[in-house]
Parts: structure tokens; sequence; C-alpha cells
């Protein structure tokens, strides 16, 4: 329990301590009165470049508790929270059989945690190698080798996000999220994650925070099977009684869903088996590529290399009379450009980015987004919308795993160039091509619209050098498998469709919290051995 003090204000160098003094000057509180007091959150707003600077909240133990509810009553800037989560009501009947998770990104790896802190004996499938086997199938394919369509940037340990800038930010409000940053640090993330507005891990540091944790869960007693995929199912009085994978049957009691966005296969064999789902919108692009000093310039102006302030982040969005959008996302600072097919004879973008954000460009997903009017009803028409696109790639870009590109001239221009004084990043290599015979003449407007909106507000946008590269088609779920109120799918009931794969997620921190909450469901139905 705490009081936060927000909307402090500091300039960009200012020392923690000084900013905490300030806060409790704020509240009049003394010094001696606060058992414990430190940074919440910290964001910097660059919305001036003549005024840069943070604004903090700032938390405060008191050692009188009723003094922190009295300051929060009178005082608007002061907030008073009860910063731990409930504790598991956990069912004490007759024990079922084991809790089986489909899965090990962030919804499957924090629901396997959870059950296991609670005296669960999860067992995992995950159709991917551990991470460091992972990581040499993905360099192997990055530096011209064959493609595991197994073990890549989309499968193996960790999930997608593994291979990606290693985002915290969500915009949903839960006091699991707090629960999810204070697990990563206590696997070894940096604790400055822990009072970032914007916290990431970054690719290489996540990697050991995941094999952390994964040992932990075996420790407790769970059980985790690499290079398994969930292949069929049986049922037995509307209920999953045994999973068939690739290693072999296993009855289950319980199965977590907790596949990526990508387990396209799996997506055919549930709509197969009439399991419930639906349609829904997801977002097609391309990755753009600026200079990091570039994006520096257009945020901070002649503050652009001041050592106090982080590589230059944006988030940007438009949207036109109709009501169609394009937007950026999964701003990747310093970081490079990756290719992360899943499926042979296909192209797919994504961006990438290491703690220290220290490389030379920045990338970001510039996505437009698209419904059942530009893919069809079915379910899984989305998923087969985005995978005509990646294998239309592979064929425009020479059948060799190039992606097409283009710089923002040649795209406005029409007439396809690479003439660019940025090195494009991406691993297999790019090939010079017109999106015209890629994207719909929908998509294509929609970017460039956007594309010029932007130009409007970030100078770097308006540079016709910048890189295109493309697609972009895994930005989330195509389809949404279908669950009540309590987790569970309409189609069986001890089938728990959970995290960003399923559709009920965006991102490392939600699909963490949603594996969480789903762990919840399941003690209070099943009960431990």
């Amino acid at each position: 329990m705490a009081v936060i003090i927000t909307n402090i204000k500091s300039s960009v160098d200012e020392e923690a301590e000084s900013i905490v003094k300030k806060a409790l000057k704020k509240i009049s509180v003394r010094e001696d009165e606060v058992k414990k007091s430190g940074i919440y959150k910290s964001s910097l707003d660059a919305r001036k470049q003549s005024d840069i600077h943070f604004v903090h909240s700032v938390y405060a133990e008191l050692e009188n508790t009723s003094t922190e509810k009295k300051l929060c009553e009178k005082i608007s800037f002061c907030q008073y929270i009860d910063s731990e989560v409930k504790s598991p009501v956990i069912c004490r009947d007759e024990y079922k059989g084991r809790v089986a998770v489909i899965g090990f990104g962030p919804a499957g790896l924090f629901c396997a945690l959870v059950l296991s802190e609670n005296g669960y004996k999860p067992i995992v499938f995950e159709r991917g190698e551990p991470v460091d086997d992972r990581a040499r199938s993905v360099d192997g394919f990055w530096n011209g080798g064959s493609l595991n369509i197994n073990s890549n940037v989309q499968f193996g340990e960790g999930g997608a996000g593994t291979f990606s800038d290693g985002k915290l930010t969500t915009r949903i409000k839960d006091p699991f999220c707090r629960y999810v940053l204070n697990s990563f640090v206590e696997f070894g993330a940096p604790e400055e994650i822990l009072t970032k507005a914007k916290p990431h891990i970054g690719t290489d540091k996540l990697r050991s925070v995941i094999k952390n944790m994964r040992e932990k869960i075996i420790e407790n007693g769970g059980e985790i099977h690499f290079n398994t995929t969930v292949t069929d199912f049986e049922t037995k009085n509307g209920k999953i009684c045994r999973l068939k994978t690739s290693e072999g049957s296993f009855d289950a009691a319980a199965v977590v869903l907790a596949v990526g966005n990508s387990a396209r296969d799996t997506f055919e064999m549930l709509f197969s088996k009439n399991i419930m789902m639906q349609p829904k919108p997801f977002s097609v692009g391309v990755r753009i590529e600026h200079l990091q000093e570039d994006v520096n310039e257009s945020l901070y102006g002649t503050f652009k290399n001041n050592p106090f302030l982080p590589p230059g982040e944006y988030q940007l969005s438009y949207r036109d009379r109709e009501g169609n959008g394009v937007y950026t996302f999964c701003m990747c600072p310093g970081g490079m450009v990756v290719p992360s097919a899943s499926e042979e004879n296909t192209v797919v973008t994504n961006g990438m980015s290491e703690f220290a954000r220290d490389g030379k460009n920045a990338n970001s997903a510039v996505a437009v987004s698209v419904s059942e009017k530009d893919f069809g009803s079915s379910p899984l028409d989305g998923m087969y919308f985005a995978r005509e696109l990646e294998r239309k790639a592979f064929e425009l870009a020479g059948k060799n795993y190039k992606a097409p590109a283009t710089t923002v001239g040649g795209f406005m221009d029409n007439r396809p160039s690479l003439d660019s004084c940025i090195t494009p990043t991406f691993a297999r290599g790019l090939s010079e091509c017109s999106f015209n015979s890629l994207f719909s003449k929908r998509i294509n407007s929609m970017l460039s619209a956007g594309l010029n909106d932007f130009g409007r507000k970030m100078k770097c946008f308006k540079k016709r050098d910048a890189v295109m590269t493309a697609p972009e088609t895994r930005t989330s779920a195509p389809l949404r498998i279908l669950r009540n109120e309590n987790l569970v799918s309409p189609s069986l009931s001890n089938l728990y469709p959970c995290g960003e794969g399923a559709g009920y997620a965006g991102g490392i921190t939600s699909a963490a919290v949603d594996g969480i909450k789903t762990a919840y469901r399941i003690m209070e139905c099943y009960s431990p051995e």
C-alpha cells in the first residue's frame, strides 16, 4: 500500500533523490514520515522541443497509513493504491488430472508459472525449440539457410515477442500488469522496467529471462515438451480428454490454448472440429526504416544529442473520412527489420531491438486496418488473406526470401527505387518492387495518405529515401476463438482460449496478464495434486 504523487516534472538530467523530495514537498510530508519512497513511473514529454522534460509519479509508503488515506481524499494529484494482487481461490475437490498448456509464449509462460507457484504441475507443449536452439535456427535462416517451420521468429520458447523489442507497454489497466513486471525483474530483467512509462527488455536480455522462468516452472514440478506440436484431440462428454501430439498422446483435465497468432495449422484443426471462432479485424502494411538520428532530430530538435534523452520513438495514426485507419505499430528505436516467415515460400517482416537500442536505424510498422470487407466473413478468411500477401511477396521479390521494398519516394511516384542513404537491415536482402501488385488499391492509398499525414507531424517522415519493406502481416490475430465470462470455450467445457493468438491480447504484457487470469480460473475449478 502506498501513496502515488502524480505529475512531478523534472529536467532531463535531474536526479531521482531530488524528484522524490519535490514530490514529498508537494504534499507537505516530511522525509521522517516516510518508510519507503521512489520513482513509480517516468515518461518523457517532448511535445515542445523548447521544453523537453520528464513527468514522474512518485510512490511513498508512510509510517501512518491513515495519513495516506487522508492525503488521497483531499489532494487530486495524490492516489492511494494497493499494488498487491489477490490470491487465487484454489479448488479443493478431488484432483481431476493435469493441466495442459499449448504454447509457451507470454500467455502460456505466465499461465504455467502461476499454476506451478500454487501447487499445480502443468504440462506444456511447445512446437518450437528452447530459446538458445531457437536463436541458432533463426540466425541460420537470416544468414541464408533453410527455414525451420516449427522454430523461427514466430514459434519457439518465449513466443514471437522473444524476437522483438521486448516491449512491455500496454493499454490495459490491471493489477496483474505490475505482477508481470515484477516477475520479469525477479527472473533477471533490468529493474528500470518498473519505472519506465514505456518499458522494454530488448530481445537480447529477454532470452535469459525466459530461460530462468522455464527453470522455475520445472523446479516447481512442471513439465515442458519442446519440438512438440499438438495435432488433434479426443473428446468425451463435451470435454477434451486426450491430446494428440507429434511426440505421442497425453491425457489432460483442462487445456489452455495459448498458441500465438501464427499457429495457422492449429486454427484449421480447430475449425474442422467446429470450435466456435469468428473473424477479427487486424492490420497489414510495411516496415519503414529511418536513420535513428533523423528520428531524434524530429522529436528533440537541437537536443537530439543530449545523453540524458532516450533514443527517440513515436506513435502516429491517421483516419480518413470513411473511418479507414493507418497507424505506426511496434516502433523499434535503434533496431532492425527481421525476416519473420513461419511457412515456406512466404515473406514476412517484423521489427526487433536489443536492450541498448543502439543501432543506426529506427523502424516501425506502418499498418492499414483490414476487416471482413477486405477478406471475407469465414473465421479463417483473414488468415488466408495474410498468407496470400506473404506468398505474393515471396514471388514478387524473386522466390529467394528477399523482401519486396522501395523508398518512400519510389512508392509515392509509383517508380520503385532503393536509392537511399539508409542501409536496410533486412538480413535476407531486398528486391526493388512496386507494391501495386502486392497490396490492394485501398491499402496502397491508405499507406500514401498515412505517410503524408505523418510527414506533417514528424520531419523524418518527409524524407523520400526512407526504406519501406513489405509485408507486415502478423500485427495481431486475424480471428478470435470464442470464450465465455469464465474464459472457457462454449464448444468444450475444459478448453481455455488464451492470449494474443486466441484474439484476447495485443503484446507481451497483455498476453501475460491473460495467461495469469486463465490460470486463476482453472485453479477455481481444478485442484492441484
